[in-house]
Order: structure tokens, then sequence, then C-alpha cells
């Protein structure tokens, strides 16, 4: 057996050793339904969870200030890969039409909205959905685990695929316990909207990738970091990756629910 093994795998046999000493008969009915008897039914995604994301979040800006807590000027696109043809539509970005369209909430969809300074708060709708309001723009999105498909017309939020993923590479199994990791959320059937307030565009053909960690720090603080990875072939020259922290709150303290601005 070489070093890289034991350093990657020892503790986690080690410990496996001790606990077939101390119980055998208890692991083998956890992953078996019993001594003898027929796997147990997979729990479902809130159930195996690795790790709890519920309750109320505010977003801190640490960084991206003049683009995240001011409305940047017309054209302002720095960092931000645009292809030519963002760059010019960015150019022609006039939230007076907006309004008179009805598209105040432009960039408030699932491609913008995490890095608008909002605060979530994040619940179950059901053991297989996991739902994050906003109280900038007043926003719903929706993380559907399984197999279900997008349907019906683009939506702002547009549709999110979720799983789980396990420390470790796994994804729990039968009955396994949560192991720590991640949320994966990929979301696609989206209208076109905004990367940014000043008219950075992202189209309906965009598809945007997030990641969602937490901390548990020392001093009992909890961080919620969402990496988010935004690709489109009409508008991005290549993927647009951006890390937006949020800090747990205690209860809905601050909570304000507020209408999409253009401006």
């Amino acid at each position: 057996m070489n070093c890289r093994f034991l350093r990657r795998h020892g503790a986690a046999v080690w410990v496996a050793a001790a606990l077939a000493v101390a119980a055998p008969g208890s692991i083998h009915a956890q992953g078996r339904g019993g001594r003898g008897g027929p796997p147990g039914p997979p729990r479902s995604p809130q159930a195996s969870a690795p790790l709890d994301l519920t309750g109320y979040w505010v977003a801190l800006v640490t960084e991206d200030w003049r683009w995240r807590m001011v409305t940047a000027p017309k054209g302002d696109v720095a960092s931000v890969p645009l292809n030519q043809e963002g760059r010019k539509l960015a150019n022609e970005w006039d939230p007076a039409k907006d309004e008179a369209a009805g598209n105040q909430c432009k960039a408030y969809g699932a491609g913008g909205i995490m890095r608008i300074p909002t605060r979530l708060h994040i619940t179950w709708s059901d053991e297989n959905t996991l739902r994050v309001d906003t109280d900038a723009g007043t926003q719903t999105r929706l993380f559907h685990f399984g197999t279900a498909q997008a349907s019906g017309e683009p939506t702002w939020q547009g549709y999110s695929a979720a799983q789980w993923e396990v420390a470790g590479g796994g994804r729990g199994g039968r009955g396994a316990p949560p192991q720590g990791g991640s949320l994966k959320a990929v979301t696609t059937h989206m209208r076109a909207g905004y990367l940014r307030k000043n008219g950075v565009p992202y189209s309906e053909k965009a598809t945007v990738t997030e990641y969602l960690d937490r901390t548990m720090e020392p001093d009992g603080n909890s961080y919620l970091i969402v990496t988010t990875i935004v690709e489109d072939p009409e508008y991005l020259a290549q993927p647009f990756i951006t890390s937006t922290h949020f800090k747990k709150q205690a209860d809905a303290a601050g909570w304000n629910p507020t209408p999409c601005d253009a401006r």
C-alpha cells in the first residue's frame, strides 16, 4: 500500500475498521434495511442533504462595489468577457425602453440576481425542491432535484436542475448519512437578461451553473459561497465566473421585499 493511498484513505479505513469492531450488526442493518432484509428506499434530496442551506442570508459586498452597489454608466463592461456583439448591445442599453416594455427585471434573472445586493430566504418547497426567495426584485428561484424537465415559455429564473455533490465524490446512498458537500444547480430556459444592471447582456441561449457551499466559522458565523459560471454562445467570448458571499442571519430582520428597478 503506497503513501498516497494512506494519506487519502488511511483515516477512513481506520474509522471503518473501528466501527466494524464496535457494532458490526448495526452497520449491516443500516446498509440493508435490517439483517437479511431488502435495501431501504432511497432518501429524498431534503433528507439526504449534505449541508443545510435554509434560513435567511444577507449579501456581503466586499468586491465589485462599483457594479453591484450602484448602476454603472452605459458601456462600463470591465471584467466581463463580452464578444463584439455583446459589447454592441451593452452600448445600446436604455433603461427607459426596458421600463416601457415591462422589462424592469432584466437584471434580476438567474444570470444576475445573486450579484444584486439582496437578502435570501432559503426553504424547502417540498422534499424535492429547494426554494430561494430574494427581497431585491421579489424573485423566487426553484432548484429541482430529479428528472423533471423545463416546459412552457422561458422565465427570468429559468429552470434549475439541482443535485448534491457529496464530499469524496459520492452522492450518499440508500440510507447513507450526509457527509458534507455542495449544491450544484444548472439553469437554462431563461429569458434574456443582464449580468449587471447597466445592460451587460446574456441571451436565452445562456447556461448558468452554480455551486453553493456553506462554511462554519470558529466565531459562530456561517457564510454561503455561491460560485456562478455563466456561459453564453451569443454574447460571451468565454465563461463569466464570479464568487458571491452571503452571511447567515439569525432571523428575518432586515428582510424588505422590493420591486425590480431598471435603473
